[in-house]
């Protein structure tokens, strides 16, 4: 465990309460690998393709290439949110993986910060610093779908 992951050795206590506030009302992304559409598209019973032309949008980033993200609803929704995930079990490994993302366990003061967002971090199933490595080496591992010049 590196010197950032410190501060998680012992774990740290987290447990999905639904509320949506990671899904809803604000402007962000959410990336996808391979696996990813693969397994939304077979729980919304479409074709890998058609799920990207359906439900993505490719965002562009500063070093010219652009990675596939899901689409928002005009109210920043996310596009498979309905009264709730529409695909919770085949939500993707960013979804999965929250709160356990490389910057909100960079330091203690950053999972801090998460945490005034999200009535699950600090409460519920306590997460050993050994699983939190697991999730951060699973996004690791996963690569997003990019496309373009670097």
């Amino acid at each position: 465990m590196g010197e950032a992951g410190s501060f998680y050795a012992q774990g740290l206590r987290f447990s999905c309460t639904r509320c949506s506030a990671c899904c809803r009302y604000e402007e962000g992304y959410v990336f996808l690998s391979g696996k990813d559409v693969s397994l939304l598209a077979e729980a919304l019973k479409v074709e890998y393709e058609e799920f990207k032309e359906i439900y993505c949008r490719w965002i562009p980033l500063l070093n010219g290439k652009k990675q596939l993200s899901l689409k928002e609803k005009a109210n920043y929704d996310c596009i498979l949110w309905d009264r709730g995930c529409s695909v919770y079990e085949s939500r993707p490994l960013q979804c999965r993986a929250f709160p356990f993302w490389p910057h909100a366990v960079g330091s203690r003061s950053a999972w801090e910060a998460v945490s005034v967002d999200c009535p699950g971090i600090g409460r519920g199933d306590l997460h050993s610093g050994d699983s939190i490595e697991k999730w951060l080496a699973l996004q690791q591992n996963e690569p997003i779908i990019s496309r373009g010049e670097s």
